[in-house]
C-alpha cells in the first residue's frame, strides 16, 4: 500500500504563489502516475495535473502556464507549483496515485486547503 501526505495549503492573495508537497510511503515501486486532484465548495473533484514515471505532464486548461508539477524521485515527493494564483483556484487540492495494474487514480492523501483571497 502506498501513504500520501500532502503539506503547503494556505491562504495567499490574488496573485501570489504556493507550493504543495505530497510525501509517498510505502509500496513506492508500484506507482507508475502521480497527480493533483482539486475540489472547491459545491464542485467535483478535477484533475489539475498528473505527471507518469515517464514524466510525460498533463494540465488541466485552466492552469496552462502558471502551475507545474514534479516529482523528486530521490524523496519521493510530489510538488505543485501555483503561481499567479486566482480566487477560482481556491479549493482543497488532493495528492493521488495510480499503481500498476490499477485503471485511474485510486490512493489519495488527506487534501490541504488552498484559499485565494485579497
Amino acid at each position: 500500500q502506498v501513504q500520501l501526505v500532502e503539506s503547503g495549503g494556505g491562504l495567499v492573495q490574488p496573485g501570489g504563489s504556493l507550493r504543495l508537497s505530497c510525501a509517498a510511503s510505502g509500496s513506492i515501486g508500484s506507482v507508475i502516475a502521480m497527480g493533483w486532484y482539486r475540489q472547491a465548495p459545491g464542485k467535483e473533484r478535477e484533475l489539475v495535473a498528473r505527471i507518469t514515471d515517464g514524466a510525460t505532464t498533463y494540465y488541466v486548461d485552466s492552469v496552462k502556464g502558471r502551475f507545474a508539477i514534479s516529482r523528486d524521485n530521490a524523496k519521493n515527493t510530489l510538488y505543485l507549483q501555483m503561481n499567479s494564483l486566482k480566487p477560482d483556484d481556491t479549493a482543497v487540492y488532493y495528492c493521488a496515485a495510480r499503481v500498476y495494474g490499477d485503471p485511474s487514480f485510486g490512493l489519495w492523501g488527506q487534501g490541504t486547503q488552498v484559499t485565494v483571497s485579497p
